[in-house]
């Protein structure tokens, strides 16, 4: 049973100090993040003006165009969860209305950021070779959290600038800014406290992920049952509520801000708290002492790494039930939470009546979940960077195991992990679901179905992530950044007008759209075999080179 670490005397006292250091350190994390970090700062803010208000103008010039665009949305619970309300129909507003998934990106972003210079840091050793030389005990904490902040609020700022080129108000592109790195900073504070509570980067990262997908769910649950109604109690639960309560070009309720402000003070004070109170390379979660002697599921490399892959797949696993929980209980009957007007009633019907909109809500929900999965195998992949970090792999590779053999027992849990995250999810949500629509056996496949076909997708981010550790292994934790890149193209690729290759780029753009749309095999083999190919080609890769 995990055992908690013996609280110590909270120190309260600050010493200049601890501080020591900051700025070279914060200047080393700055040039090991120089092709990532603006990267993620670019992509999430200058498509704002020439994309995102662009397309708006074009495809939408009038006021008539953009207001039955409006009652669309208000008849979509999918897209209402997906990317908030639309609460007016001025080019401003309509235009930024799909950026609001960006609240949830720059939360992404962030939290890698942080988790990767000051977690990652101790795991690995450096932090502690780091804080033998005349560095502070906070030294780490704050240049990651510059790094994290800073990085949210130059988004937030660009973000603003790029809105200024256009002819949307001002005020309304400042309050855009302003909420999109209000939600990375809050989570960049998430992040530092999940680094103080494992003593491992992956767990701390799976912490703030769930804390992320706990958020995103409770807002799109929210915002999908509250419709063009008051907004949902859900929606004031979450951080990315919170961005969209601000409501650019729609009343620009700077107060909103107040909120982000809160959260951040007090996670980061909860944050040096902790790490006051810890030993470097400890977390709040004390590690356990091994058993004398190892059991017999330790007598080779899959045992081992079941060992080492288990809790992490335990903890995916329930919280993505837990989302297919939630989701699977809000499906049925979701056109009547719209309410009852002749305009909603017939758009319902236009759009293929209520079990459309369903089965739609059920593909949205279910490819969010896909994604989510994602981030789970691409770190269950990272696992072999990890290791030969670490020299753990070395001593395995000592003995009588082949690196192939070894690189294959991780694998099992980057490629099945997400499969059984995905099947317990859609059973337990096609469970629920079913119950309410008085049809268990249809509506549970139905759900199945659409979770499974993600697979293929999740798949290709562990095939870049091995063939980054085969080829290129210095560049492996950059699969993150191919993550994040994707889920920003399948963002900018559903913007009206998007060619269709630029949306192919996106490996869940060809999974089937089910239910409702019909079943072609023909995408799901071709990823699979390119699935395979990187795969492949990573593993030949590693079994050649040298190891770190």
């Amino acid at each position: 049973m995990t055992t908690i670490a013996a609280p110590r005397p909270l120190e309260t006292s600050l010493r200049s100090t601890d501080f020591t250091g900051t700025g070279q350190l914060l200047r080393l994390y700055l040039r090991r993040d120089r092709i990532v970090m603006p990267l993620w700062v670019l992509l999430l803010s200058l498509p704002l003006g020439s994309v995102y208000v662009g397309s708006i103008e074009s495809v939408y010039p009038n006021e008539a165009d953009r207001a039955s665009f409006a009652e669309s949305i208000l008849a979509s619970p999918a897209q209402l969860a997906m990317y908030g309300p639309l609460y007016n129909t001025s080019i401003g507003a309509t235009g930024i209305w799909k950026a609001g998934m960006f609240y949830t990106l720059i939360a992404v972003a962030t939290i890698l950021t942080v988790i990767r210079h000051t977690r990652a840091e101790e795991e690995t050793g450096r932090g502690e070779l780091v804080a033998a030389t005349r560095i502070g005990r906070f030294a780490g904490l704050t240049a990651a959290l510059v790094m994290g902040l800073g990085g949210a609020l130059a988004t937030g700022l660009l973000g603003t600038l790029s809105l200024f080129a256009t002819d949307v108000p001002k005020s309304g592109s400042l309050a855009f800014g302003l909420a999109l790195a209000g939600s990375g900073a809050v989570f960049a504070a998430v992040a530092a406290v999940a680094a103080q509570v494992s003593t491992s980067a992956r767990t701390a990262r799976g912490i703030a992920f769930a804390v992320l997908a706990a958020t995103y769910t409770l807002r799109a649950i929210g915002d999908a049952k509250s419709g063009a109604g008051p907004t949902s109690a859900l929606t004031w639960l979450s951080p990315q509520g919170w961005s969209l309560q601000v409501r650019p070009y729609a009343g620009d309720h700077f107060a909103v801000l107040l909120l982000h402000l809160i959260a951040v003070l007090v996670l980061i004070a909860v944050a040096y708290a902790l790490l006051a109170n810890r030993d470097l390379g400890g977390g709040l979660i004390a590690e356990r002492p091994g058993a004398p002697t190892a059991g017999p599921a330790l007598s080779g490399p899959f045992g081992l790494a079941w060992r080492l892959q288990r809790g992490t797949l335990a903890a995916w696993t329930v919280g993505l039930g837990l989302y297919g929980l939630v989701f699977g209980s809000v499906v049925h009957g979701i056109s009547d939470e719209l309410g009852n007007s002749d305009t909603m009633r017939d758009l319902i019907t236009r759009m293929g009546g209520s079990q459309s909109l369903e089965n739609s809500m059920i593909t949205y929900g279910f490819t969010m979940l896909g994604v989510a999965a994602t981030a789970y195998a691409v770190s269950a992949a990272l696992r072999l960077f990890g290791e030969e970090s670490t020299q753990h792999a070395e001593s395995v590779l000592t003995v009588a195991v082949s690196r192939i053999r070894w690189a294959a027992s991780h694998l099992v849990f980057a490629l099945l992990g997400p499969v059984v995250a995905l099947t317990v999810a859609a059973t337990i949500g096609g469970l629920v679901y079913g119950r309410a629509a008085g049809d268990v056996g249809g509506k549970l496949g139905d759900v199945l179905g659409a979770a499974l076909v993600q697979v293929p997708a999740i798949w290709f981010f562990v095939g870049i992530t091995v063939l980054l550790f085969g080829l290129l292994p210095r560049w492996t934790p950059v699969a993150w950044g191919v993550y994040v890149t994707a889920i920003a193209i399948f963002l900018l690729g559903a913007i009206s007008g998007a060619p269709q290759w630029f949306r192919d780029l996106d490996p869940f753009e060809h999974a089937p759209k089910l239910p409702g749309a019909e079943f072609t095999a023909t995408p799901l083999v071709i990823l699979l075999l390119i699935d395979a190919a990187l795969i492949m080609v990573g593993l030949i890769g590693f079994r050649r080179r040298d190891l770190r």
